[in-house]
């Protein structure tokens, strides 16, 4: 089920027929195509500039909606299949697909035809660097990394925001390598700069900084930065992200607390005229400084992202906060106003689902907030798709129309099938009439609950669960203690595990059960270092990664699981099972805290008290 909220400018393009041009309280977006039936898919990601909204959906689909060039305001399909993450700047869109391939438009891109896709990664002169694993928009450019860690830009270059003097280059129709050995690339859909952060966690940044948004210091404050110059001085911790509006910039931190818990923090640099900065009106800052408030102060920041002169925060707790330029109402404050100066707190509607799932996307002058579960969760459907082409513990044969053999997991393909004994013995016999490549991509389909190949999947659609998610596969492994072949025997309980997911989550068995010894145990003897809880939060994140349902954090969990993560080794993502004890931990503490309020009125006017005057 979607679930969109919008705030903002409604038009260029014209997302709401029938509503005034500036919508000034969130409300909930819907879809005009509905014979298309686009409003019946799981929203995976949005991306919005001045004159395009790109919503991109969990089946590798998209759709756009243009701006008043098209006089109707109806969506139009991208016909591109397979697409895994779309990016809008100021008049440019950009699609990448499961492929690594990059397909975009723009004026800025392709001037002979502005409003035509063109595969930009194939046109990378070295051959061996087509593959893309990112891709960032910038005003008029577009950012891509590649799989070797190599950042490519395309695009305009008239603010030297490619890392190359304007003078010399004012755009390119090709991409041009810009650094080698990036772990990131930042820009913003209204920005006219770039960060890039090599391996080494060293941030370098070139473009436009008039009013010092690249954070160089006011020893560099010039116009433009016409090369990729290292920022010095940068918070210590680690750079979640850094988004750039028109004329300021927001970064992201992590950093460890004095019970080394994780705590990100905000820094901002560049003009507070909009007071994108969260500032007071002419508080420009030339370095990254950071930026406080008693609205997050204890709460965790989840993710950040910029407009033309908007901020928006999301936090942990499902708040929505904001600041700067309001002229559309993008805000949420009920009005149309040039600055809100101080962050406030969005009201929103009753919000459907878990709260790590939220998203928020921001246009030049619009806001959206969406409801998606596979950006923010974990990998396991990629998982998944990777043990496919594992060979090790495959215990089950298929055999093309050609003769060649396909192996596979019989333990999965049972839970990605119907329930039903005569699956399997189906999925043999449309295999013994496929190639090799056709078979291959059925087992995908089959492994990842993604249709790829609309025909070959038409020939499977009947014998697939297509309605459970990876997720809900996972958990009924858990609970069918007849499929587990591996035991991690401790002192008071045995743990059953099926190795398959052990491989998938734990390098730590990958390295076991994958070793050359043929180690033919199926147990491991007591790690003492957990509790029972703790195990069973362990056991419980790794088939779903979640935290078990009114489970009660303590410090001395937070602690053992810290330890458990290092021996195991288990695969991390964002938010990983660390920061999701620690945010729990810290909003059962805030819940707590919110009772004893209620309990007591004289606690709650001094603490109201105490807020006012931190605050000021």
């Amino acid at each position: 089920m979607n679930e969109v909220l919008f705030l903002g400018e409604n038009e260029y393009p014209k997302l709401f027929k029938n509503d005034p041009n500036e919508i000034t309280n969130a409300i909930q977006f819907k879809f005009e195509n509905e014979n298309e039936n686009e409003n019946e898919k799981q929203i995976k990601q949005i991306s919005s500039g001045s004159f395009s909204t790109i919503f991109l959906f969990e089946n590798g689909k998209a759709i756009e909606y243009l701006n008043r060039e098209d006089p109707n305001q109806n969506p139009h399909k991208i016909q591109i299949e397979n697409i895994q993450k779309v990016t809008v700047g100021w008049q440019n869109e950009a699609i990448l697909t499961i492929e690594g391939n990059v397909f975009a438009k723009g004026k800025d891109i392709n001037p002979n035809n502005p409003k035509e896709f063109i595969n930009i990664s194939s046109l990378i002169e070295d051959t061996n660097d087509r593959t893309v694993q990112d891709i960032v928009s910038g005003y008029n450019s577009i950012y891509l990394l590649t799989s070797n860690q190599n950042a490519y830009g395309i695009g305009s270059n008239r603010s030297d925001q490619l890392g190359v003097d304007s003078k010399i280059l004012k755009e390119t129709e090709k991409p041009i390598l810009m650094m080698k050995n990036v772990s990131k690339v930042f820009s913003g859909n209204t920005s006219n700069r770039v960060f890039l952060l090599n391996s080494n966690q060293e941030l370098f940044g070139s473009g436009y900084n008039q009013w010092g948004q690249l954070g160089l210091g006011k020893s560099r404050k010039e116009a433009k930065i016409q090369e990729l110059t290292q920022i010095q001085n940068i918070p210590k911790g680690k750079i979640i992200d850094i988004k750039g509006g028109n004329i300021h910039s927001i970064m992201l931190i992590e950093e460890e607390d004095e019970n080394e818990n994780p705590k990100r923090k905000l820094y901002s640099c560049g003009s507070a005229i909009s007071n994108g900065l969260g500032k007071k009106f002419g508080e420009d800052t030339y370095e990254f400084t950071e930026l406080k408030s008693p609205l997050f102060r204890d709460d965790n920041i989840i993710e950040i992202d910029i407009g033309f002169l908007h901020t928006l925060i999301l936090t942990y707790k499902r708040k929505l906060i904001g600041f700067g330029g309001s002229m559309s109402g993008q805000l949420g404050n009920g009005k149309t106003s040039p600055n809100v100066f101080k962050p406030i707190e969005i009201e929103l509607p009753e919000l459907s689902f878990d709260r790590f799932n939220y998203h928020i996307c921001i246009g030049a002058n619009k806001s959206f907030l969406y409801y998606s579960p596979s950006l923010s969760f974990s990998n396991l459907e990629e998982d998944l798709r990777k043990l496919f082409q594992r060979k090790e513990f495959c215990d089950i044969s298929f055999k093309t129309k050609n003769g060649e053999i396909i192996e596979a997991h019989k333990l999965i393909l049972k839970y990605r099938l119907n329930q039903n004994q005569n699956q399997i013995e189906k999925l043999k016999e449309i295999i013994s009439k496929k190639s090799i490549k056709e078979s291959n991509q059925i087992f995908e389909m089959i492994y990842s609950n993604k249709i790829t190949n609309p025909i070959l999947y038409s020939e499977i659609k009947e014998i697939i669960n297509s309605n459970e998610k990876i997720e809900e596969t996972m958990k009924r492994i858990y609970l069918n203690e007849n499929e587990k072949d591996f035991i991690i025997e401790r002192k008071e309980k045995q743990y059953k595990f099926p190795k398959l997911i052990l491989i998938m989550r734990s390098e730590l068995y990958r390295g076991m059960f994958l070793s050359v010894t043929n180690d033919t145990s199926n147990k491991v003897t007591d790690y003492s270092e957990l509790s029972n809880k703790s195990f069973e939060i362990f056991e419980y994140w790794i088939y779903s990664n979640q935290i078990k349902e009114d489970i009660q954090i303590t410090q001395e969990i937070i602690n053992e699981i810290k330890i458990g993560i290092d021996y195991f080794q288990l695969n991390q993502t964002y938010p990983n099972l660390f920061d999701l004890l620690i945010m729990e931990f810290n909003n059962q503490k805030n819940k707590a805290f919110e009772e004893q309020l209620k309990s007591s009125p004289e606690l709650s006017i001094l603490f109201d008290l105490l807020m006012k005057l931190a605050y000021n």
